[in-house]
């Protein structure tokens, strides 16, 4: 059979556009099918058994894109360990108790123990301490996060009421502590402390990140400096915490 150009042209021209009604359709459906955006995250939430909240006092609130899947705080689990409390995500989630608050010069610090590192994941995530915290719980919620990494990275993040970030996608430090490998255990010391006009990021003892004020009670971020105080884990995470302690500077 001969072809000549424009046969050859023709039939080209359908195998495409074949091709690009595929494509189209299955992009179609993978969106019906509530397929997160290619930057997004694309590992799924666990979800916990035996879910919830059983230290007295504390509440939570998973995330905007884990409730809109219909997760709920009961998806993750905040439960007493010896002295201190153990975390299971589930989705992300912030903890906090209403009556632990911080005002004019502080400093909260607390140990995070990661018992194996990535156990319920297959890459680190990260989890930390929350300050500035005010509307807790309500679409006007504001707060401010600094979270560690298994890995030796860390982020400076928060919400007012949108997300915003501080150090854009994170970065690494040799003062955050690596485990061995996968499954080992990591312990993070960190703090967060605002004094004067700073407010700094504490891991380990060195100071990671540091801003003015200026730069984060503004439009978007925080209200005040003053206000709740509490803990911020990733998704799918594992750790204890213990020393959950606010002291004046």
């Amino acid at each position: 059979m001969r072809f000549n150009l424009r046969t050859v042209f023709a039939i080209t021209s359908a195998l495409l556009m074949a091709s690009l009604i595929f494509v189209s359709g299955r992009v179609m459906y993978a969106q019906r099918r509530g397929a997160q955006p290619a930057q997004e995250n694309a590992d799924s939430n666990r979800l916990v058994a035996g879910g919830g909240i059983s230290v007295p006092g504390w509440t939570g609130q998973v995330d905007d894109n884990a409730a809109r899947a219909g997760q709920m705080v009961k998806d993750a689990k905040l439960v007493p360990d010896g002295k201190g409390m153990r975390v299971t995500t589930g989705p992300a989630i912030t903890y906090w108790n209403p009556a632990n608050k911080a005002s004019g010069d502080y400093k909260v610090s607390a140990t995070f123990n990661e018992p194996k590192f990535m156990n319920l994941n297959d890459h680190p995530h990260p989890y930390g301490l929350v300050i500035a915290g005010n509307d807790m719980g309500t679409p006007r919620q504001s707060y401010l996060y600094c979270a560690a990494y298994g890995n030796g990275n860390f982020i400076v993040r928060g919400f007012g009421p949108q997300p915003f970030q501080m150090n854009g996608m994170g970065g690494a430090s040799p003062a955050v502590h690596k485990a061995a490998g996968v499954g080992q255990p990591v312990t993070q010391e960190i703090a967060m402390s605002v004094k004067g006009n700073r407010v700094e990021c504490i891991i380990n003892g060195t100071v990671v990140a540091g801003y003015d004020k200026g730069q984060l009670v503004t439009a978007g971020k925080l209200k005040s400096t003053d206000g709740v105080y509490g803990m911020r884990f990733a998704h799918n995470t594992e750790a204890v915490v213990t020393g959950l302690t606010v002291t004046k500077q």
